[in-house]
C-alpha cells in the first residue's frame, strides 16, 4: 500500500505529490481550470479564429459576419488565471481513522487543485484559516512558489481542542473584494456553521470548488464498546456505549442528515462539489472528477 502524506517528510510528501499530478495518472489529467469546475468562464476576454474541437457554443457571430472567418470567444477562464486555495486547518481536520487524516487528505486536494491549474501566467495564493489566525500566502507564479505552498499546509501544526477564534467564514469573507475573476477552491469538513452565506457571495463573483473532506468513522460508529469521544472544535467529551444498535442508528441517521445538508448548502451558494473520503482512493476520485466535468463542458481537452 502506498504510504499516506502522514507517514512521508514534507519533501518526500511534496514529491509524491508532484508526481501524482505532473504524470497525468491514466490519462484524464492533461488540462486546465475549466475541468475543474462545471462549465466555462463566462467573462469574454477576446476572439481567435475557430479551429476544429473548439466548443461551437462558443461560436462568436458577430466577429464571424464582420470577418467572414468562424470565430470563437475566449474568456478571462482561457487565459490567466487566479486560483485561491482555502484550507480549513481548524481541530476537527486534525483527525482520521483509515488511510490517512483530513488533514493529509486536506493537502492533497490542495494539490490537485494546484498542480491542474498550474500553466504559464496563472498564479496561486492559499489562505489557511486555523484557530490562531488566517495564514494568507499571496498568489505568485512558477512551481517553487507552488510547493512552498503546499509545504506551508503540510507543516501547519496541529490544533489544540477549543472553540476556534477564526473559522472558515471569515477566510471566505476576505475574498469577496478581489478585483479580478478566478477560481477560488474551498477544502474542508464543513463540520462548524456559519459559512453558507460567506461561500454564496464568493460564488456570485468567481467560480468555486467547495471539496469536501469525510472520515468514515464520522457517518457510523463501530460496535467497540464505551467509547470517549471529544468535539475537536469545542473540547467537550463525552463517553457512549456503541454496543447499544439504537445509538448506532441514531448517530448515522443524523451524520447522513448532516452530510446531506452540506451538500445542500453547497449546490444552493452555486459551487461545484467534490468530496473525497480517507478510506477511498483520492486520486482515482478526482481523476474521475475531472473527467466527469470535462464531458459536460462538451469533452474537448485543453
Amino acid at each position: 500500500m502506498t504510504p499516506s502524506l502522514g507517514e512521508l517528510t514534507p519533501e518526500q510528501a511534496l514529491r509524491h505529490l508532484e508526481l501524482l499530478f505532473t504524470r497525468h495518472p491514466d490519462g484524464l489529467l492533461q488540462g486546465d481550470h475549466p475541468a475543474l469546475v462545471p462549465g466555462p468562464g463566462d467573462e469574454v476576454a477576446e476572439t481567435r479564429p475557430y479551429v476544429i474541437g473548439d466548443d461551437v457554443r462558443r461560436m462568436d457571430w458577430n466577429a464571424t459576419a464582420r470577418t467572414t472567418v468562424p470565430h470563437v470567444r475566449l474568456t478571462l477562464a482561457d487565459r490567466e488565471l487566479t486560483t485561491w486555495i482555502v484550507l480549513d486547518a481548524s481541530a476537527s481536520m486534525d483527525f482520521g481513522t483509515a488511510r490517512m487524516e483530513k488533514r493529509d487528505l486536506a493537502v492533497g486536494a490542495a494539490a490537485a487543485v494546484a498542480f491542474l491549474t498550474e500553466r504559464a501566467g496563472n498564479r496561486l495564493g492559499a489562505q489557511l484559516a486555523g484557530p490562531d489566525g488566517i495564514r494568507r500566502v499571496p498568489p505568485r507564479t512558477g512551481r517553487r512558489h507552488l510547493l512552498a505552498l503546499l509545504r506551508t499546509a503540510l507543516e501547519r501544526p496541529r490544533v489544540t481542542p477549543g472553540p476556534p477564534a477564526h473559522h472558515l467564514a471569515d477566510a471566505l469573507h476576505t475574498l469577496r473584494a478581489l478585483p479580478a475573476r478566478g477560481l477560488v477552491a474551498v477544502v474542508s469538513d464543513f463540520l462548524e456553521t456559519g459559512w453558507e452565506q460567506p461561500l454564496k457571495t464568493v460564488a456570485r463573483r468567481h467560480q468555486v470548488l467547495a471539496v469536501e473532506i469525510v472520515d468514515p468513522r464520522e457517518l457510523d460508529l463501530p460496535p467497540v464498546g464505551l467509547l470517549t469521544v471529544v468535539d475537536p472544535e469545542t473540547g467537550r467529551r463525552r463517553e457512549i456505549s456503541t454496543h447499544t444498535r439504537g445509538l448506532r442508528e441514531r448517530y448515522q441517521r443524523a451524520a447522513l442528515e448532516q452530510r446531506a445538508l452540506i451538500r445542500q448548502s453547497i449546490r444552493r451558494a452555486g459551487a461545484a462539489h467534490l468530496r473525497l473520503r480517507t478510506d477511498r482512493d483520492w486520486v482515482r476520485d478526482v481523476v474521475r472528477y475531472v473527467e466527469t466535468q470535462r464531458r459536460r463542458a462538451g469533452g474537448g481537452a485543453a
